[in-house]
């Protein structure tokens, strides 16, 4: 089976020299990696996440060219697809890839949550969106209250974007 290592240098391939994409996803995997390990996953749930949180993103390049953006339900509807074809000879169980596959398609839908894999890719992708965009990191007290949940996502929220003391 692929390993994680393999799966990111793959996806900086797939990404063809985009900065912002290539760092993007590494740090939703770095963020998704650390919070799944410290909520202690199990070895599957933890690998599912990791590889998903790689691929999370797929299809936003192909979006910003037809469309000049990748809105949300678009990469949510695109990215299974692309998701499924980039791990297809990975050698990776079907359950697992059906899984990464669903995460992929749901990265960006906050209700109905199914999962503390899919609450973690939520909180990473989020924690990494409101460094990088500032309408994410004004919606820090909202997403504390609506879409954290994990012990570890909330704790690196309140000391990543905390309100500075006056």
């Amino acid at each position: 089976m692929i390993t994680v290592s393999e799966a990111i240098e793959k996806m900086i391939g797939y990404c063809k020299g985009n900065q912002y994409d290539i760092c993007h996803f590494l740090k939703v995997w770095a963020y998704a990696k650390t919070i799944g390990e410290l909520e202690h996953l199990d070895e599957t749930t933890q690998k599912t996440l990791e590889y998903a949180a790689i691929v999370h993103d797929i299809a936003c390049q192909d979006l910003r060219k037809q469309y000049g953006n990748a809105p949300h339900p678009l990469q949510e509807k695109f990215g299974t697809g692309r998701a499924e074809e980039f791990y297809k000879d990975s050698g990776m169980d079907e359950n697992m890839l059906a899984r990464i596959c669903w995460l992929v398609g749901h990265h960006h839908t906050f209700h109905d949550v199914d999962g503390l894999d899919h609450r973690i890719l939520l909180e990473a992708d989020f924690l990494v969106n409101a460094g990088e965009q500032e309408k994410y990191r004004k919606a820090t007290d909202e997403f504390r209250q609506n879409v954290f949940r994990t012990e570890t996502g909330i704790r690196l929220l309140n000391e990543m974007y905390a309100k500075p003391q006056e």
